[in-house]
């Protein structure tokens, strides 16, 4: 696995990429703030909304975009690498896969449901 610290638009991201033999396969990008310039208002940032999943393992979306469909449900046993959901990110079709071993705890979009980068889309239980 190679982590990368990537920026788009201001916005920073920390992407995890894992290499297989096909090439590389499930990268997971959560976003975080960029350090706010020395000219910015020193009030500080609103807290991040609670996590709405049961699960101990939080799958979140990498991009923005739309719920294409959804491949597991909750009680489903995954390996890690199975798509739990897939997502339309600018007109292509991005599975989201599980990052570990583990059952499926809580699914936390609906089909067609549009999500922000870093939204919490399922969890799972390790």
């Amino acid at each position: 696995m190679k982590n990368y610290t990537i920026t788009v638009n201001g916005n920073v991201y920390d992407v995890t990429v894992e290499e297989n033999g096909a090439g590389v396969a499930a990268p997971a990008a959560a976003p975080r703030r960029a350090a706010a310039p020395a000219a910015a208002s020193a009030a500080p940032a609103a807290p991040a909304p609670a996590a709405g999943g049961a699960g101990n393992v939080k799958i979140e979306a990498g991009a923005a975009g739309k719920v294409f469909s959804i491949d597991s449900k909750p009680g489903d046993a995954v390996k890690r690498g199975d798509t739990i959901l897939v997502l339309e990110v600018m007109k292509m079709e991005t599975p989201v896969v599980a990052p570990e071993d583990g059952t499926v705890a809580s699914i936390d979009v609906t089909v067609g449901q549009a999500v922000e980068a870093g939204a919490l889309l399922a969890t799972l239980n390790n």
